[in-house]
């Protein structure tokens, strides 16, 4: 079973156009659809907005329908000359840039206490998507402190919401996970909020269209 974590209904609705829906119920206030797609079975989880979210999504996936293998994909900004607007790019590690015990372990921003690295690795998939690093927070804004400490010091080339949480709880249960983010918007080119709203539609149908080899793959 393919466990899908995915963050909004619009992103999730690429996917559940294509699948053939067995059951859909609400665990813990989350929604979740069971079916088959592209061949494979596949559990998604709506988990709504945000690391906490996402991270509840991901292991309700594991304990409630026994997810075998963790998969988040969506829209996302991209913050450098690598990532253009409404591409589709999967993603090769991922940070929270938001969790920091710099002053108390001494360790770079974003490492886990339980690791020793910011940054956590994702499974590949063997499809010519451009592999990129990304980073999470529970923050949607235009910060130039935020866009400095991504590009700057962690050398980030996307942000999301929900990424490197699913990435961590993938981890606890020892699962692999795999992400492919669309970008929605483009740091330093205007308001991130006015490029979301023009460009999601665009990314999220560039996305669906490599649906297909994703799972093939899966």
């Amino acid at each position: 079973m393919i466990g899908a974590v995915i963050a909004m209904q619009s992103e999730a609705d690429i996917l559940l156009s294509e699948m053939k829906i067995n059951r859909s119920l609400q665990i813990s206030g989350k929604k979740v659809h069971v079916g088959t797609a592209y061949g494979k079975e596949v559990a998604v989880c709506v988990c709504g907005v945000g690391k906490v979210n996402a991270a509840l999504g991901a292991q309700l996936l594991v304990s409630k329908f026994d997810a075998k293998k963790l998969l988040n994909f969506g829209v996302a900004g991209g913050l450098n000359e690598k990532t253009e607007l409404c591409a589709v790019y999967q993603i090769g590690e991922a940070v929270q840039f938001d969790f920091d015990l710099t002053q108390l372990n001494g360790t770079k921003i974003g490492t886990l206490d339980e690791y020793t690295e910011n940054y956590l690795k994702l499974n590949l998939l063997k499809a010519s998507f451009p592999v990129r690093k990304l980073g999470t927070s529970d923050r949607f804004n235009d910060s130039p402190h935020d866009y400095a400490l991504l590009t700057k010091e962690l050398q980030a080339d996307i942000r999301d919401m929900e990424g490197a949480a699913i990435v961590q709880a993938a981890y606890c249960a020892q699962l692999p996970v795999y992400s492919i983010k669309a970008i929605s918007d483009v740091a330093g080119s205007g308001s991130t909020t006015e490029q979301f709203l023009i460009n999601k539609d665009k990314a999220l149908q560039n996305l669906k269209a490599v649906l297909p080899t994703i799972f093939e793959e899966l």
